[in-house]
């Protein structure tokens, strides 16, 4: 008994509020209480108080209906917080959704629970209802054979209300994307009738505003030191590995045994590296408007040098055939035009592997599982949910137009990228079938690349920096939810998601390596670090180099239309010949500037502003995690000052806190 002052929080988008009443409950441990319908949810907060003539001890929940009368208007509802008898000063309750239809919707108070945390069995009955309407809502979808599942769902309109874009997003990306269509058919009217003589010819499409790093790859491309740079810090830093042995595709013929020498040197000294684009073997190409476009499946030996440059040695461009003569050798004393053109279509495989399995696979398809399992398996009350929700945030939407307009029948990838028109599918099919759990993580992976300790690789040591700090901060979260090894065992929801995402999203993943169970609170905490990387760094470090290192087209061509040479009497004239036509070259420019571009509706890594815990404690674990987040930002700046190609793509600035482009 007595009064209450009640807020309620609309979202700050234009079109967040609605006309209609709302009816609110309050929901105690002794009781419950109908305030009636005093709420009609327009922008920004409202306050009210009420009487209420009842005990209800503890508040546990907020009840909700939204009552339709000509039309129903959806509302975004942020939070509802009240105050009064039992609260203990302001008992708080998340929502961050909109609220549809006629239903009612129970919003649990913030504190995260287990079932452990709920000895009286008050909120079992909300947690199982809560799981069973969202499997309802957040079904398993499928695109290929041979894939991860992605959500169910088409287009935009079939995906759940909450994770489609909210307003600013989805005008945002409509402007752009008809913005950048429209240029692109205004100036590419011309491209059918002009052409490309010389490499220099490309700088007619170098897009304006380009940024400083890709006016140094134009100037610098043709440079070894350049070319060996990439595969440590560019777009796609994933692929280079610390060799233990001469590859077996490797095949010196008769008169290379001064390469094999130096390669034996390097190899015994553990500063040869290799790139092995196998992967790439066997995929069949695409047609282009009738014209045959060409893949090769390149292996890159390289050395580093003392001063940590990575230089290339040898280049093979196409593995050995049984019956055929040993694949052409391409080497740094060749005839300039040859070794630049061998260069050249390590570059446009490296396109291939980057775009599809480094980027869309890695980045994008991984992180849509772990939301979509996680939506299914974890209720809102959850701890763990809790700390990943943020995360998850336009992922299914992102990935659902990727799948419409990107790697769709008659999409950009079958419009102007060699391995379109079935051989991505086959890629990621591939790439698929070789991901392991060790790969997602980089300590783990930079260890078995053999990049540990290589000071050059930037990548590297920022990846396991910021590695570092997110499991920190899942440790001090679930150092406050999970007392013993025992109490993660015991969760029957933590081990129902482990499975759901093993066993059905990542289809059957057990035998490389993914946990169908969480044994302790050590993997626990490594399996949601990795959760967290995924969508956070994992992403960025292969999205954010686009606009810096494609936008100069030869450098990153996303087709070739000759096949890999079989001399070296070479010539400007065969490069350009080779290299994506001024059409194919000016759509890989728009969808680049497109994507690459940084995103005005953007929230950084660990900058979300929703509140999902109630309590002080994970207040100071997020404060924490902030500050450390903020102090490797300095770091970076300071570091990158003094560097000669700066690297930012995982300065937590500039990391999104979800999967948004």
């Amino acid at each position: 008994m007595g009064k209450y002052s009640v807020r309620v929080a609309t979202g700050d988008l234009f079109l967040a509020g609605s006309p209609n009443q709302v009816q609110l409950w309050l929901v105690g441990k002794h009781g419950e209480a109908d305030l009636g319908t005093q709420l009609r949810p327009v922008w920004g907060k409202e306050e009210f108080e009420i009487d209420v003539p009842l005990h209800l001890g503890r508040l546990l929940m907020v009840k909700l209906r939204k009552h339709n009368v000509l039309l129903s208007v959806d509302w975004f509802c942020k939070w509802i917080s009240v105050q009064g008898p039992g609260t203990q000063g302001e008992a708080f309750f998340p929502c961050y959704r909109w609220v549809q239809g006629h239903r009612i919707i129970c919003l649990p108070e913030g504190t995260a629970r287990t079932l452990s945390d709920d000895p009286q069995n008050l909120f079992k009955k909300y947690r199982e209802q809560e799981l069973e309407e969202r499997k309802k809502v957040y079904r398993w979808g499928s695109w290929k054979d041979g894939l991860i599942l992605p959500i169910a769902g088409n287009r935009q309109p079939d995906l759940p209300r909450d994770e489609r874009f909210l307003e600013d997003k989805d005008l945002d990306f409509s402007v752009s994307l008809a913005k950048a269509l429209k240029d692109m058919a205004i100036k590419g009217t011309l491209d059918f009738i002009n052409c490309v003589k010389r490499l220099e010819d490309f700088k007619k499409i170098f897009p304006r505003g380009k940024t400083a790093l890709a006016e140094r790859v134009h100037d610098s491309w043709k440079s070894d030191a350049f070319f060996g740079y990439q595969f440590l810090n560019g777009a796609n830093p994933m692929l280079l590995r610390r060799s233990s042995r001469l590859p077996a595709r490797l095949v010196l013929p008769p008169g290379m045994e001064d390469l094999k020498t130096q390669l034996e040197k390097e190899l015994q000294a553990g500063s040869l590296f290799e790139v092995d684009f196998s992967l790439l073997d066997g995929v069949k190409p695409n047609v282009i408007i009738f014209k045959p476009q060409y893949v090769a499946a390149p292996l890159v030996m390289l050395k580093l040098q003392p001063d940590g440059r990575l230089l290339p040695m040898v280049i093979q461009l196409q593995p050995p055939r049984y019956g055929c003569p040993p694949p052409l050798l391409f080497l740094p004393s060749d005839p300039p035009m040859a070794w630049l053109l061998a260069k050249t279509w390590v570059r446009s495989s490296d396109f291939q592997l980057h775009q599809l399995q480094s980027h869309l696979l890695r980045g994008h398809l991984i992180a849509e599982v772990i939301a979509v399992a996680t939506m299914r398996s974890l209720p809102s009350l959850h701890p763990i949910y809790k700390l990943l929700i943020p995360h998850f945030r336009y992922t299914m939407a992102i990935n659902t137009l990727a799948r419409s307009r990107l790697v769709s029948e008659g999409g950009i990838f079958d419009l102007v990228v060699s391995t379109g028109s079935g051989g991505h599918v086959d890629i990621l099919q591939r790439a698929t079938a070789c991901l392991t759990y060790r790969s997602l993580c980089p300590p783990d992976d930079l260890a078995d690349r053999g990049l540990l300790g290589v000071k050059s690789s930037l990548y590297g040591q920022d990846a396991i920096r910021l590695w570092g700090i997110i499991s920190r901060y899942v440790e001090g979260m679930v150092g406050l939810f999970y007392k013993s090894d025992q109490a993660v065992k015991d969760d029957l929801e933590l081990q129902a998601w482990c499975r759901e995402m093993t066993e059905t999203g990542l289809q059957m993943a057990q035998d490389r390596g993914f946990p169908i169970s969480l044994e302790s609170r050590a993997q626990l905490c490594h399996f949601v670090t990795m959760c967290i990387f995924t969508c956070t760094g994992q992403h960025a470090s292969n999205h954010l180099g686009q606009l810096d290192w494609y936008s100069w087209i030869p450098n990153g061509p996303c087709t070739m239309r000759k096949p890999p040479p079989i001399s070296k009497d070479v010539t400007e004239k065969d490069i350009v010949d080779s290299l994506p036509n001024l059409h194919q070259a000016h759509m890989q420019k728009t969808v680049t500037d497109f994507l690459g571009r940084r995103q005005p509706v953007m929230v950084a890594l660990g900058q979300h502003e929703e509140k999902y815990f109630s309590g002080p404690e994970p207040q100071a674990v997020l404060r924490q995690f902030r500050e450390e987040l903020a102090a490797m930002d300095k770091e970076i700046d300071v570091r990158n000052a003094v560097l000669d190609l700066p690297y930012e793509y995982l300065r937590p600035s500039m990391v999104e806190n979800s999967v948004t482009i």
